[in-house]
């Protein structure tokens, strides 16, 4: 019999909409994967010249459970420059990714009985870890169509169990962006109810309304002693699979976590460490600026694509590389009897008549919502979104008439 944890965890929605889509081009057929939660791109040179030169050195040992100490400090200056803000080598853990840094802090922080707010629409580890640690999700909802949370909702979920809050911004999978004056309330908060702020940037280089990326300790300095930044590699080096991300937190935190990875991982990968170090060493910025640069270009022919769209509005996608489509007014306008009453039917009929693979926003904990990810290659992005628009446009027409 299995523990009864296992029995607290779905699926991940994300790998079964990839999953769909890949099965369905393994039976030969032309599928634009719009569902991957990554940029298909060739990462840096400097990345795999690091790598190359780390395995051909030989490189095979552990290292100390929280990384190497010379790319603990690079991620340091790294993040002080991009923040304005000293950060330490002993405020950095190297972790197997995002997601390890997330379920570092949750069983860092969280006992059984603690409540945590996330924010919905939300990335469905969120939820998961907290059940993982054994505390309990208490979800506030953010709105089309700016989905950026009132912070009277917030205050109103805050109870005597309330532990910590999970903020992610530029956030997926709606790409909102929280402005300064919504950070600085949240961190308010924190202040006032002593709360822990889980803060997941992985989406902070793709900001595309022409400020940078504002962290909640940039907006809110009095909060960096309650706050737990969590970011990674994955995303900005287009280098998902390698498994490299950090947490950027108090030393106790970062004590907690290297406690915590001695038992479960014991490092991260050594040669990715090697690769973005190596990376961090050399590198001028050039790829990153020509990815967002591309990304932009992606997201300006993909909202004038999706302007077309009748009975769902065109998405802000303020950040992340995600489309998120609310589906509530096209959905409950289509005729009685129409097979197609959830985004879980939309998607499934966009991969099976438009061969398009996307994300049903009940993934994320919102029935109306559909993502679609920017970050495929521009010629089959702009072929894919034509084709969602053209499905959609014509939903009440063929299906009144089927």
């Amino acid at each position: 019999m299995l523990a009864q944890r296992i029995s607290l965890l779905s699926g991940s929605g994300t790998a079964a909409a990839r999953e769909a889509a890949t099965a369905a081009a393994a039976i030969g057929r032309q599928i634009i994967d719009l569902a991957a939660g990554e940029v298909i791109i060739e990462p840096p040179s400097s990345v795999r010249e690091g790598a190359i030169a780390a395995i051909n050195a030989g490189t095979t040992r552990y290292t100390d459970s929280i990384g190497l100490t010379p790319l603990r400090k690079a991620v340091a200056d790294k993040l002080s420059a991009e923040t304005g803000i000293c950060w330490n080598t002993n405020e950095i853990a190297l972790t197997a990714g995002a997601k390890q840094g997330l379920l570092d802090a949750a069983l860092a922080v969280l006992d059984p009985g603690d409540e945590v707010i996330i924010i919905r629409p939300c990335w469905p580890t969120f939820p998961s870890q907290v059940l993982l640690a054994g505390a309990t999700p208490v979800f506030v909802d953010a709105r089309s169509p700016t989905y950026v949370p009132d912070v009277g909702a917030i205050r109103a979920a805050v109870t005597p169990h309330t532990k910590a809050i999970i903020i992610n911004s530029p956030n997926n999978p709606t790409g909102a962006i929280y402005g300064r004056a919504t950070l600085q309330a949240i961190g308010d908060l924190a202040i006032n109810y002593e709360l822990w702020i889980i803060s997941d940037e992985c989406y902070s280089s793709f900001v595309f309304t022409g400020a940078r990326h504002e962290s909640i300790v940039m907006a809110h300095p009095g909060v960096r002693s309650r706050t737990i930044l969590v970011n990674a590699f994955s995303k900005e080096l287009a280098i998902t699979g390698w498994r490299l991300g950090y947490l950027a937190a108090p030393p106790e935190i970062v004590s907690a976590a290297k406690k915590l990875q001695s038992h479960t991982t014991s490092n991260a990968n050594v040669i990715a460490q090697h690769a973005i170090l190596h990376h961090l060493q050399v590198g001028d910025g050039r790829f990153e600026r020509e990815m967002k640069e591309r990304l932009s270009f992606a997201r300006n022919a993909g909202l004038f694509i999706l302007s077309g769209l009748h009975d769902v509005a065109t998405p802000v996608a303020k950040g992340s590389f995600f489309f998120y489509l609310d589906l509530s007014r096209l959905i409950s306008a289509l005729p009685a009897g129409s097979p197609v009453r959830s985004t879980d039917d939309i998607a499934r009929l966009l991969l099976e008549e438009a061969d398009v693979g996307s994300v049903p926003g009940g993934t994320f904990g919102d029935v109306n919502g559909l993502r679609l990810s920017f970050g495929a290659p521009p010629d089959l992005l702009a072929l894919g979104l034509k084709r969602v628009v053209e499905n959609l446009n014509s939903l009440k027409t063929r299906r009144a008439a089927a």
